[in-house]
């Protein structure tokens, strides 16, 4: 009977155990979607502004035609992106776009003093900075969320109800999304 007894004990303990994996796993994948979300809201507050400065640019630089296209495009591809990668692909290829609108912009002085395009580009720049700080937090959520699954028992239940590895939002897929932009006249 006294047998029983602890098995039974070690059952519910053993239970237990299981139930607060299961609940910290589930507790962080929330956490991974929300902060996704923060990054998602930040986003679409970027594809609101662009074709306001698309077109405030438009007027001084009529020339500068493929610019304003790559960036008309890059936000297209960003907003109907259909998965986690390939938003991240896009959003890499919108940063790179929109880091060139802006060398096109030094270029011209008037546009530059033009009171529109400055309270855009703060605005942007201020929407930028705040990506920033979203995907510095999506990263981190997720980092927090794979080691936890990683972690030994917790990879046995994690592995047995379905819970995987999340990609970090890093800049892979363009080589020179790490350098600076070259402007040549």
């Amino acid at each position: 009977m006294m047998g029983l007894i602890i098995i039974g004990m070690i059952l519910v303990l053993l239970a237990v155990f299981l139930v607060a994996i299961y609940n910290n796993l589930v507790q962080l994948r929330q956490r991974v979607q929300n902060s996704w979300a923060q990054v998602d809201v930040q986003l679409k507050r970027r594809y609101d502004l662009i074709p306001n400065l698309v077109n405030a640019v438009k007027g001084y630089a009529q020339h500068e035609k493929s610019t304003l296209e790559t960036v008309t495009q890059a936000r297209n591809m960003a907003i109907n992106a259909g998965n986690l990668q390939e938003q991240m692909q896009a959003e890499n290829m919108l940063s790179s776009a929109l880091r060139s609108l802006f060398a096109v912009a030094e270029a011209y002085p008037e546009l530059k003093a033009n009171t529109n395009f400055l309270q855009l580009q703060a605005e942007l720049s201020d929407t930028e900075s705040k990506i920033a700080f979203s995907r510095q937090f999506y990263n981190d959520t997720v980092q927090k969320f794979n080691t936890k699954i990683e972690l030994f028992p917790n990879n046995l239940v994690a592995g047995m109800l379905g819970f995987a590895m999340v990609d970090y939002f890093t800049l892979q897929g363009e080589p020179d999304a790490r350098q600076a932009v070259k402007v040549d006249f």
